[in-house]
Formats: structure tokens, sequence, C-alpha cells
């Protein structure tokens, strides 16, 4: 990435200063591996700025203090930051724990349910629909083919397949349809806890499944009634370079 980002440089440019948001930096290894890109990119350590991802698209939609920000692509999380620079997280805890209403959760809450269906009944026939959408995206309707896409992928690649989710719910499912509010009432769950650990301030949404289908914000409004919710358009990037000289 580095070595990228140094090839994208105009010939002749020298940076003053470097802003990141790394998903996962934390305080045990900021002095190292601001040492080590500053290394890169002839930069002192003092002038990397190193956050993670969700701090950086927080500041990047409100000013400390000024809201809670909910963050919804293969995972999920909630993050503030207060007045005073203290973070309160909620959430992000992988999928292995959780993750609600994240394009993973969704993936694997629609496989569960399709699979109870057919423990029970031997077919897919209550659910064809979305069988159709997730099987023909994994690759095969056996559990063999399903066994080896799920344990053989990273969460990406697994939380690429909530667009045959919405395309089912799109195409008249009523399971997918209801796997996509359930998503929406769990991301709400999010916004309400930051709420009640922080104070009432908007609520913004950000993250591709956000737009998957309309369902996810009509349950997301249902959800938190008396909430403002707001669903920016960041630039994590222009916000990093101007936060890198503050």
């Amino acid at each position: 990435m580095l070595t990228a980002i140094k090839a994208a440089l105009p010939t002749g440019t020298s940076l003053s200063a470097a802003c990141f948001g790394i998903t996962g930096s934390g305080d045990k290894v900021h002095d190292e591996a601001a040492a080590l890109i500053g290394a890169h990119l002839s930069l002192p350590a003092k002038s990397v700025r190193l956050t993670d991802d969700m701090e950086l698209a927080y500041r990047a939609a409100f000013a400390p203090g000024a809201g809670h920000l909910i963050s919804a692509g293969t995972g999920s999380i909630g993050l503030h930051v207060t007045a005073g620079g203290e973070i309160i997280r909620v959430g992000g805890r992988g999928l292995l724990i959780d993750d609600g209403g994240s394009g993973t959760w969704i993936v694997l809450t629609a496989l569960d349910r399709l699979y109870r269906g057919i423990d029970e009944t031997g077919s897919t026939a209550q659910a064809q629909i979305l069988a159709d959408e997730l099987f023909t995206a994994i690759g095969g309707s056996d559990w063999d083919s399903t066994r080896a896409y799920i344990y053989g992928s990273d969460r990406g690649r697994i939380g690429a397949l909530a667009q045959a989710v919405a395309r089912a719910a799109t195409n008249g499912d009523a399971l997918a349809l209801d796997i996509l509010i359930r998503a929406g009432a769990e991301l709400a769950r999010l916004g309400r806890a930051l709420v009640q650990r922080a104070g009432r301030l908007p609520i913004g949404y950000v993250g591709g499944i956000i737009d998957l289908h309309p369902a996810i914000r009509e349950s997301l409004a249902a959800s938190l009634p008396d909430e403002t919710l707001l669903y920016p358009r960041l630039d994590a990037a222009a916000f990093a370079a101007q936060w890198a000289h503050d």
C-alpha cells in the first residue's frame, strides 16, 4: 500500500505529514507503525498520524461529541467520539461473535435458515428464490459447495453474497425480506446502544449494507422512530489529508 501511495504522487512531490486510518490499529503498535510508515514515506514518525478506519470515518462525519456513527459493510460497528476525545465503541467483534446486521451476518443468517428448512423438510421449497440466488452465487446447491465456499473464504467474500439475499428479497422471497428487516433492526440496536451511553444525538449510518435494499433503511426508521437518522457520504481520504496537518 505504501509503495502504491508513493508511486501515485506526482514527480517531485514531497510530503510534510500523513494520516492513516488502518483497520485494527491500536495503541500497542502505534509508535512502531508510525516509525515504519514514516521511514517508507521519508517522514519523521511525529509527522505520521495513525488511527483506525472507524475513528477516521467518524471525524469525517462529525465533530467530536456531535453525533454517533454506525458502519455496516462486511462487518458492523458503532462509534462515538466525545468532545474530550474519549472513544466509545459498540459492536465490531467479528463474524464469529456477532457483527449483527452486516453483510456476513445477512449471509450466514440466510444460510442457517435455509439449512434448517432442509433439515426439517428435505427441501428449500419454502424459500426457493433465496436458495436459487444464494446457491447460484456459491456455485452449487449441494452441501460440499456451500462448505467449500463459506469455510474456504474470508469475510469479504462471504459478505459479498449479501447481494444475492437482496436480489431474492426484490424478487419476492419472504424469508430474504425478513432477514433484511432483521438486519436493519440489528443496526438500529447499535445506534440505540450509543444513545444510551453517550446521549441523544444524530445517528449517521454508512457502508454498503445501508443501500443494499430499501427494507434496511425502512427497518432502521421503524426501529428508531424518535431519533434523527443521517446517511452521510464521506470523503475520508480528503479529511485525512486535512487532519494530517492539524
